[in-house]
């Protein structure tokens, strides 16, 4: 039997026939039932109307021969068993008479006849040694019981007719079996292609093949489950893509400083420098991009920390001007060196429920991307409360970011120049980790820029609930 259950399709199969078997079989015995109980009951309206209808040519009196002959004839043009009986050897049923004689009627049953209720009779009848379907109609004078009209016919015949029911009935039931199976398996084979088709495409992305779509159109759960393999497999090779992108971003990223610093090292070995101040020159790129690399490993730990759900902020109430006001001390150097104008207005009622060393990194990340690209003007920071959060504003007049690239802009890795030059600086996971952070907060950070003029970065962070 394992082998009839080792597909849905099988089980499914063998589910529709046995309900279809079984509907058929439950069905041609409830008819069956129904049909005997009609016909039976029709044969003994008919017995009974025809008795009555003979009984009613009885006048009273003794039965004479006129009425017998009447019922004789009767009887041998009708289909029905009729007789009239008279004799009160068969209606007495009693004493005087021998008490082991099988006579037509019982006591009780002459008892009935005596009030004028017609006996049936259903079953067999051992005086005709048959089983019997009869009716006894009785011919009453006054309270006398003269004699019976004694209909009946033998159940065979009805046995017979329900015989031949039977035979049509199983033929049909036999036809409507093979075509209900056959349509059954149609049925079957198109509500499991589907699963089947999906089984093959689950196949296919567990072997790195995530490009594969399901094309089935039905909108019921079978419709809904492809689509949501179909979402699953989008979002696999998405994700698929977005780390192929990542390690080869992060081999670029690696690479560059790993090949300034074994060059500038292989060439302070073989001294191919040619003066001290060309020595300390060489000696400075190698702490420059080594610092780079830390700068960028760093990052790369952040984000990998702030994706898993693991991290936990340490949480703290923080007056946020005072933080702000901190972190933006240390670049006052840089601006001055670069002739930026620095800018802040700062609500000091402003308190969140937030991680400070993470809120101070939101703060140095989105500076360091302002300087970075700023070479004239200003940054100006503002920080108010808007209904129950607060607003943290920090603007430059810098190179702005065009329209094209500020969806774009907080992705991993993300540049505006595919370039990578070393004076655009970044590792292009600042803002990410920004974002990350913010979210970690209940809060939202949202970019605006326009080119040439400058970019706008709004951080919402929800206030401080004091109960």
């Amino acid at each position: 039997m394992k082998f009839l259950t080792n597909s849905l399709a099988k089980k499914m199969w063998l589910t529709v026939t046995a309900a279809i078997i079984i509907t058929i079989l439950y069905s041609y015995f409830l008819s069956y039932l129904f049909y005997e109980k009609i016909y039976v009951e029709n044969v003994r309206d008919s017995l009974l109307t025809e008795g009555k209808s003979l009984a009613s040519e009885y006048q009273g009196g003794a039965l004479t021969d006129d009425l017998k002959e009447k019922i004789d004839w009767y009887n041998s043009k009708s289909e029905t068993e009729i007789f009239i009986v008279s004799n009160p050897r068969e209606l007495s049923a009693c004493l005087p008479f021998e008490i082991d004689y099988q006579t037509l009627i019982g006591k009780s049953e002459r008892e009935e006849l005596l009030k004028g209720i017609p006996v049936e009779k259903l079953g067999y009848e051992k005086r005709f040694d048959r089983k019997i379907m009869g009716v006894i109609i009785p011919l009453l004078d006054d309270n006398r019981l003269q004699g019976i009209i004694y209909l009946y016919v033998p159940l065979a015949k009805i046995s017979e007719i329900t015989r031949d029911f039977a035979y049509l009935w199983l033929v049909a039931a036999a036809v409507f079996t093979v075509i209900s199976i056959i349509l059954g398996t149609m049925l079957v084979k198109k509500l499991t292609k589907p699963l089947l088709d999906m089984k093959d495409a689950a196949e296919h992305v567990s072997k790195g093949y995530y490009d594969i779509h399901l094309n089935i159109d039905s909108k019921d759960e079978i419709g809904q489950l492809a689509n949501a393999f179909n979402y699953m497999s989008s979002s696999i090779r998405k994700e698929d893509e977005k780390k192929r992108d990542f390690l080869a971003n992060v081999s670029h990223e690696l690479r560059t400083p790993i090949s300034y610093v074994k060059g500038y090292s292989e060439a302070l070995i073989s001294g191919m420098e040619k003066s001290e101040e060309d020595r300390q020159k060489y000696l400075q790129l190698i702490l420059r991009e080594s610092r780079r690399m830390e700068r960028l490993v760093g990052d790369l730990l952040d984000l990998s920390k702030l994706e898993s759900d693991e991290y936990k902020l340490e949480e703290m109430p923080l007056p946020l001007a005072q933080l702000i006001e901190d972190a933006i001390e240390k670049y006052k150097p840089v601006l001055r060196e670069k002739n930026l104008d620095l800018q802040y207005r700062l609500d000091p009622e402003v308190i969140i429920n937030g991680d400070e060393g993470r809120i101070e990194q939101v703060i140095q990340n989105i500076m360091d991307n302002s300087i970075r690209y700023t070479a004239e003007g200003r940054i100006s920071i503002r920080l108010s409360q808007e209904r129950d959060q607060c607003l943290i504003e920090i603007e430059d007049t810098g190179i702005g970011i065009s329209e094209e690239h500020l969806s774009k802009i907080k992705q991993r890795f993300y540049r505006v120049n595919k370039g990578r030059t070393r004076s655009d600086g970044g590792t292009g996971l600042g803002l990410a980790i920004a974002e990350k952070l913010v979210k970690l907060h209940q809060g939202e950070l949202t970019v605006f820029s326009e080119l040439n003029k400058g970019t706008t970065v709004r951080i919402m962070l929800p206030l401080l609930e004091i109960k």
